[in-house]
């Protein structure tokens, strides 16, 4: 008897025949990148992709997103299965043919594949209709790239079991990686990725004359003490067993050399893995900001904004991808990720709901080696299309293995 991953090894075959489909979906949304939550061209494309399908399609109402229901012949549970849309404000530098048509915007993130690669497992998985014992929920998302586009289509009630497919029993993603061999599967049980909050921190002084700092309060010595004080309290008031990073990235006051401003700005991002980690850490800025500031006879206002909470897999979930992604694409194709990453994904929204998992799949070019690849948001990266036939195969195989 087959191994349950075995079962499903002629799926790689089925997702090559339509490559070709697949890529030319990828190339016209990658030519029209579009941002954030609003993704009139993007919805388009996916639509027309899928209009020749026995499927039922919902449009969102409040943001651009397209949700796509295989019945199966039988009844039975759902499954959900997540391509993201969106690209990134940055320009392309890439060289490729079909490079971006719009000036500012890239799919530098591979979002543009998970798009053509979720139409493609919904074309596969037709032909795999009477097999399936419930349905398949096809969720094409915007705004995943900061915008929190998987809450937002939680919130329209994607995940209600009054919605359009019922409440899903399990949901999975994968996510292209630049850095990874192509066609190799990584991913883990448990925490997968970060928990992200951006920081923002205002230093109130008084402004003066640059050569009579006595008679004003500077709020750039204050800012500057701030970012060592912060590292500092990582280091003594966290747990080193729970990881934390936190990274002042843009620090801004004054306008000349020779005047003292009555502010300082810095803003940065905390990454955590754990709730009670990012709560802590989250206590440390506020203190450490506010008494710093006054410290220096300042005062400093701390906004934090939540992001993404951390990205748990299901190890059940995380389990059934390793195994299936081995038997459609080979045991030599999987690898079992020894830490989290410190990167967020709004998929997060959607795992602390349902259980499931997210993978990275591997798209570095095979000429190319994946220590030196241009990373995934470089203005350089450039995707192995040919992954894209082991991710369609893979999504099919995370459906069928789920509605068996």
């Amino acid at each position: 008897m087959p191994s349950d991953g075995a079962r499903f090894a002629g799926l790689h075959a089925q997702a090559r025949a339509v490559q070709p489909r697949t890529v030319a979906l990828r190339r016209a949304v990658h030519q029209h990148p579009e941002l954030g939550l609003d993704l009139p061209h993007t919805r388009d494309a996916v639509v027309a992709a899928l209009a020749d399908l026995p499927l039922q399609v919902h449009l969102g109402r409040s943001v651009t997103s397209v949700v796509a229901v295989l019945e199966g012949g039988r009844p039975g549970p759902t499954v959900l299965l997540r391509g993201d849309m969106d690209a990134l404000p940055m320009p392309e530098d890439s060289g490729l043919d079909f490079a971006s048509r719009v000036d500012g915007a890239m799919h530098a993130c591979g979002h543009d594949m998970h798009v053509a690669m979720l139409a493609s497992a919904a074309r596969v998985l037709t032909g795999h209709r009477d097999a399936l014992a419930g349905r398949v929920l096809f969720m094409f998302q915007p705004g995943e790239e900061g915008f929190h586009g998987a809450r937002h289509m939680i919130d329209e009630g994607l995940l209600d079991r009054t919605g359009p497919a019922g409440r899903p029993e399990v949901a999975y993603a994968l996510h292209i990686s630049a850095t990874v061999p192509t066609g190799d599967v990584h991913t883990r049980p448990g925490p997968l990725m970060a928990a992200a909050d951006a920081i923002r921190v205002t230093v109130h002084g008084r402004g003066g004359h640059a050569s009579a700092p006595h008679d004003a309060l500077d709020p750039v010595p204050a800012a500057a003490a701030m970012v060592g004080a912060l590292q500092t309290a990582l280091t003594r008031r966290v747990d080193t067993h729970q990881p934390a990073v936190l990274t002042i990235a843009h620090i801004t006051a004054g306008t000349t050399n020779n005047v003292i401003p009555e502010t300082a700005f810095m803003e940065g991002t905390l990454r955590t893995l754990s709730a009670a980690t990012r709560m802590r850490v989250q206590d440390e800025i506020q203190r450490v900001c506010r008494y710093t500031a006054l410290a220096h006879g300042c005062t400093a206002e701390v906004v934090i904004e939540p992001g993404y909470p951390v990205t748990v897999n299901d190890p059940d979930a995380a389990s059934r991808v390793a195994m299936l992604a081995a038997g459609v694409l080979g045991r030599d194709r999987v690898a079992s990720m020894p830490t989290p990453i410190m990167g967020a994904e709004d998929f997060s929204y959607v795992l602390a709901e349902v259980p499931g998992a997210l993978a990275f799949l591997g798209a570095c070019p095979p000429d190319v080696d994946p220590t030196e690849a241009a990373p995934n948001h470089s203005n350089r990266v450039v995707f192995d299309e040919d992954a894209m036939a082991a991710g369609v195969a893979l999504h099919a195989a995370l459906a069928l293995d789920a509605l068996s």
